[in-house]
């Protein structure tokens, strides 16, 4: 029996993570690809070896060249890794890395709208499956250059944007609430891993009147309040979007682009449907944008961001805390 195949027999974990480790620390790729398919093969024969192929499979998608990486760009893989490996191969590699490996299929599309959100242009570029993310293949001018996660051997790392200096703001007395439903669902649709996930919480309002009649419709009696340019706003819906809070599964800053987008849409007014990116960047340069806090502690995961039109006197708010 080879030594990999006996690694397997004894069904530790321990021991099987350290030889990961060393075959990682060898570039001994095509070995690992091999160590994963043993213990595929035991978990169906009963043996509980399914985080060793986890791990495996997302240390093949951070470090390994693209020709191996992109053998772990498919539907099912890493299910239980630090990140979606679509985000964790773009973190340390190129499309053109991978694109000559890749099966075509949503993880791969996916994969290739990363590594946009990071950065590349990749405008005329093959999709490399269906439209998962039917935002531009490029980032637009008026967009972030978004706050990006980092990853480890053993975990992730995924800052916040950065937070402006915040003031204290008056609050107005009285407050006229409108309904909006789907620009309230938009908004709580950046924090829904928060939400239906772990275990965070979410409301939003919409008014007519100001930013600061939207942050006091949300019932806090004082805050602190920064107003910031649509890219900073965008930098942090998309921020939200891609986190699964405290306990629950991270999407990918691609998802959480798109959702940004979808917010930022529905917050300029149009209706449900196709986005059209120009269009979409003159209307949020004309919309106001305000983060906010209460005065309270920063714990865990949070989201309070304020929106003004104020050419229709209309303003939403949301805020979204998610406690580890």
């Amino acid at each position: 029996m080879s030594e990999l195949g006996a690694a397997v027999a004894r069904a530790d974990v321990g021991e099987l993570l350290r030889l990961v480790d060393g075959l990682c620390a060898a570039r001994a790729w095509a070995e690992c690809w091999e160590l994963r398919d043993r213990c595929d093969a035991a978990v169906e024969r009963g043996h509980q070896l399914w985080p060793v192929s986890n791990h495996i499979e997302y240390r093949l998608a951070l470090e390994a060249p693209g020709e191996w990486a992109a053998r772990v760009l498919v539907e099912g893989a890493g299910q239980f890794t630090p990140g979606p490996l679509p985000e964790v191969a773009a973190s340390t590699h190129r499309w053109a890395d991978l694109a000559p490996w890749v099966e075509a299929g949503p993880a791969a599309a996916l994969t290739q709208a990363e590594c946009v959100a990071r950065g590349e242009d990749l405008t005329g570029s093959e999709i490399p499956g269906p439209v998962v993310v039917p935002t531009p293949r490029a980032l637009e001018s008026w967009e972030p250059r978004y706050a990006v996660a980092t990853y480890h051997h053993d975990h992730g790392e995924f800052p916040t944007p950065p937070l402006p200096r915040l003031e204290p703001v008056e609050l107005p007395a009285v407050v006229t609430r409108v309904a909006d439903g789907p620009t309230c669902d938009a908004l709580l649709g950046l924090v829904v891993r928060w939400t239906t996930q772990s275990n965070g919480r979410a409301e939003t309002a919409a008014v007519e009147g100001t930013a600061e009649h939207a942050i006091a419709a949300l019932g806090v009696p004082r805050a602190r309040a920064a107003e910031v340019d649509a890219a900073t706003a965008l930098d942090w819906m998309a921020w939200a979007g891609a986190s699964g809070g405290a306990h629950g599964r991270r999407r990918g800053l691609a998802l959480g682009r798109f959702d940004a987008w979808w917010a930022a849409h529905a917050l300029a007014g149009f209706p449900p449907g196709e986005i059209d990116g120009d269009e979409l960047g003159e209307a949020v340069a004309t919309l106001r944008w305000v983060l906010w806090d209460a005065h309270e502690p920063e714990t865990g995961w949070t989201l309070r961001l304020a929106v003004e039109d104020p050419e229709h006197a209309l303003a939403w708010a949301i805020a979204a805390l998610d406690a580890a």
